[in-house]
């Protein structure tokens, strides 16, 4: 008798993950003990060593709640239970950049990409679904950020710590909360249920237990995945086009007086397709330290008219404390300071 049918469809979405890593390599699971990255855990314990590499797991302590350390010490040992090994927790500082929920993300990441480059990780895996496909997707139309948002999470992505690329790979994304749940459920793992994923303070609450609900009330059932589906359409297109303004901005770029960090010259960004301008727009305030959570396509537009429109304006003010002057024969960005 094989198994529960929602254990065997996160075993193999892990087995498809694990077949295109680097061979031997150890694999990580992040697990905040939800039951997401918990049924991942469980999945990733199973398959690994039939794949033939070590795996181990690691979980954030934000220190944000009370009982948060206990908490984390009952994933790790969660894990470990699992076979995963190492399996630890590591605990974070989360500052005030860019509001709460980007200071977190900044932070734990910073954490999993150190401990994967310590271990010399092959990829790290995410336990994000595909309702957080649909969530992010909504919220991305909601601040009007463009394809790029509309595309949502990507199913894998790399960053770079100190020349080292650490890999992230999510390969829940094709699959419903519901049957992390039961595969959890079946692999006789209790899930913890995080009080902030019900705390209306957060925009993803809202859209998760509002907005997503009044949808489906008023369009008929199948919203979660139209939405990630129109993710996975976009996605190509948004590559391409990305692709394109790394180029450009490349092309752009030049030398940046004090205490401005990001500088591009004028005549470069004239001669761009706006689909392109805007892109490299963005990819220099975030590059000059704005938070790229909270930029959304209105900010960049207001920079663009600095390119395409300028009637004397002295600057564009950006989330995350950043500003863009036109000065020059170039657009700078820095910090915002007084005139």
């Amino acid at each position: 008798m094989g198994p529960d049918p929602a254990v065997a469809t996160v075993r193999v979405a892990v087995r498809r993950v694990l077949d295109m890593l680097p061979p031997e390599r150890m694999v990580l699971v992040a697990c905040s003990g939800g039951a997401d990255s918990l049924a991942l855990a469980g999945a990733l314990a199973f398959e690994a060593p039939r794949a033939g590499r070590p795996a181990g797991g690691v979980t954030i302590d934000h220190g944000l709640q009370e009982g948060s350390a206990t908490r984390a010490e009952k994933v790790v040992r969660a894990m470990a239970d699992l076979g995963l090994d190492p399996a630890g927790a590591i605990n974070v500082t989360v500052g005030d950049h860019g509001g709460p929920e980007n200071a977190a993300r900044d932070a734990r990441y910073a954490a999993l990409d150190e401990t994967a480059a310590n271990l010399g990780a092959a990829a790290v895996l995410l336990g994000h679904t595909r309702d957080d496909q649909a969530e992010t997707v909504l919220m991305g139309l909601a601040r009007g950020s463009g394809a790029r948002s509309l595309a949502g999470m990507p199913p894998s992505f790399v960053r770079t710590l100190e020349a080292r690329e650490i890999r992230y790979v999510r390969p829940l994304l094709d699959i419903d909360r519901a049957t992390t749940r039961r595969a959890c459920l079946a692999m006789g793992l209790e899930p913890w249920d995080d009080p902030h994923n019900d705390d209306p303070a957060y925009t993803r609450v809202r859209v998760r237990h509002e907005a997503l609900p009044v949808l489906e009330k008023a369009l008929g059932p199948g919203i979660t995945e139209a939405l990630a589906r129109t993710a996975r359409m976009l996605r190509d297109d948004a590559d391409a086009l990305d692709g394109i303004a790394d180029r450009s901005y490349a092309d752009c770029e030049t030398t940046a007086p004090e205490p401005f960090s990001v500088a591009l010259t004028l005549d470069g960004l004239a001669g761009l397709p706006k689909a392109v301008r805007t892109r490299v727009l963005r990819k220099a305030a975030i590059a000059a330290g704005s938070p790229p959570g909270t930029l959304a396509a209105v900010h960049v537009e207001h920079v663009d008219r600095l390119v395409t429109a300028w009637r004397g304006q002295r600057h564009v003010d950006l989330p995350g404390g950043v500003r863009a002057y036109r000065r020059e024969g170039r657009l700078l960005f820095g910090p915002g300071r007084p005139e």
